[in-house]
């Protein structure tokens, strides 16, 4: 009887160690190649995304760099398996091209090719204004960006693409820029909160093709009030039930 127990113990500790290694390489094949988990740790992105926001970003909508691998390995140059071009008005997480290894979150304003310029306020793609539609105020619980009351505005794009943005500032630095001519195999990024976005207006400049991680698809988990993750105690008092399972727009 014993031989038979001293047996089945090491089995059974071998079995749980191929479970438990199965699990993680199975994670690890998802957070590369499907959706991968991104805190929102700034305003910049508000009243779309908040901080304490946790989001998936879809990895294979735009195919595949070698900013999709872990580490980013020099595997590979550009893009490969992009079966769909980013759109216009789309949420994208992408590397800072001023030091890959940090990523940012903004929408996506310019093309290849476009021109994007700010003229009082108003977004001009193409020498076009992009219509801008006063909708409401908005009031942050983020302790170091509480935006209370801020004007709302909502911008439709050409493509009928419709999303808020704020405008805490009247005549910002971001408010008049010049006009940027998007270089080929680049994009133009824009944060919708216009006054406190560091974005291509500024130095974050033309963001390579290759740089894109991939689009922002769903909010699964929020936390408001600078409630940390490990607060566990707090979430019940502090979680944005309104926003759990919410679509990134």
């Amino acid at each position: 009887m014993s031989d038979n127990a001293e047996t089945k113990q090491p089995n059974a500790l071998w079995e749980n160690i191929k479970v438990i290694v199965q699990a993680l390489l199975l994670a690890m094949v998802i957070r590369t190649v499907l959706f991968q988990p991104f805190t929102i740790p700034s305003g910049s992105m508000m009243p779309t995304l908040l901080v304490g926001d946790y989001i998936f970003v879809n990895k294979f909508a735009y195919g595949y760099s070698k900013y999709s691998l872990p580490f980013s390995p020099d595997v590979f140059d550009g893009r490969v398996l992009q079966f769909s071009e980013p759109k216009r008005g789309d949420v994208i997480v992408f590397r800072l091209p001023q030091q890959p290894d940090i990523d940012y979150i903004k929408r996506l304003i310019g093309l290849p090719g476009d021109k994007v310029q700010m003229r009082d306020g108003i977004l001009y793609i193409n020498g076009q204004a992009v219509p801008k539609q006063a909708d409401g105020s908005f009031t942050s619980d983020y302790r170091l960006d509480p935006g209370a009351n801020v004007p709302v505005f909502r911008e439709t794009l050409d493509t009928g693409k419709t999303y808020d943005t704020l405008d805490q500032i009247q005549n910002s630095r971001g408010d008049n820029t010049p006009e940027f001519t998007v270089p080929a195999d680049h994009y133009f990024f824009m944060g919708d909160n216009r006054d406190n976005s560091l974005d291509s207006r500024f130095d974050v400049g033309f963001v390579p093709a290759e740089n894109l991680v991939g689009r922002a698809s769903v909010i699964f988990f929020s936390l408001g009030n600078d409630t940390s993750f490990r607060e566990i105690w707090k979430w019940p008092a502090n979680m944005r039930w309104d926003r759990l399972f919410k679509g990134v727009n």
